[in-house]
C-alpha cells in the first residue's frame, strides 16, 4: 500500500489481523521493500500503542478519516514489559515510520493522508 502525506510517499506493509497488529514492528526493521507499517484497526476510536521489543525508534502517526489526529515523535524501543510508555490517540489507522521522519519532512497533525495500491 502506498501512503502519501503532502509530497511524501511511504511504501507500507499493511497489517489487519489482531495478531499482526499486536506484534507490529516488534523485532523488525524497515528495508528496501517497505518504509512504513500501516495498521488497519478493527474499530474507530481511542488506540494505544507501545514500543515493546521494537528495535528501532518510530514515529507513531494516528489517523482518522484520512487526516492525522496525533503524532508521537521518535518513540524509543522498550524492553521492560512493565515500564513501556503507551502512545495514545484517536483514529481508525496508525502509520509507523522511522523515528524523526515527521519532523524531518514537515509532517504535522491535521495533514491529509491519501492511499493507493502498489
Amino acid at each position: 500500500m502506498i501512503v502519501k502525506i503532502k509530497d511524501n510517499i511511504f511504501q507500507c506493509k499493511v497489517v489487519v489481523s489482531h495478531n499482526a497488529i499486536e506484534n507490529g514492528m516488534m523485532g523488525k526493521n524497515f528495508n528496501s521493500n517497505f518504509n512504513g507499517m500501516l495498521f488497519m484497526m478493527p474499530s474507530r476510536g481511542e488506540q494505544s500503542f507501545w514500543m515493546y521489543n521494537c528495535i528501532v525508534p518510530l514515529d507513531i502517526i494516528m489517523m482518522d478519516n484520512n487526516k492525522i489526529t496525533k503524532i508521537h515523535h521518535n518513540c524509543q524501543p522498550c524492553y521492560n514489559v512493565n515500564g513501556c510508555e503507551n502512545y495514545d490517540g484517536f483514529g481508525d489507522m496508525i502509520l509507523e515510520v522511522a523515528g524523526d521522519t515527521c519532523r524531518d519532512l514537515g509532517i504535522s497533525e491535521g495533514d491529509e493522508v491519501s492511499f493507493s495500491s502498489l
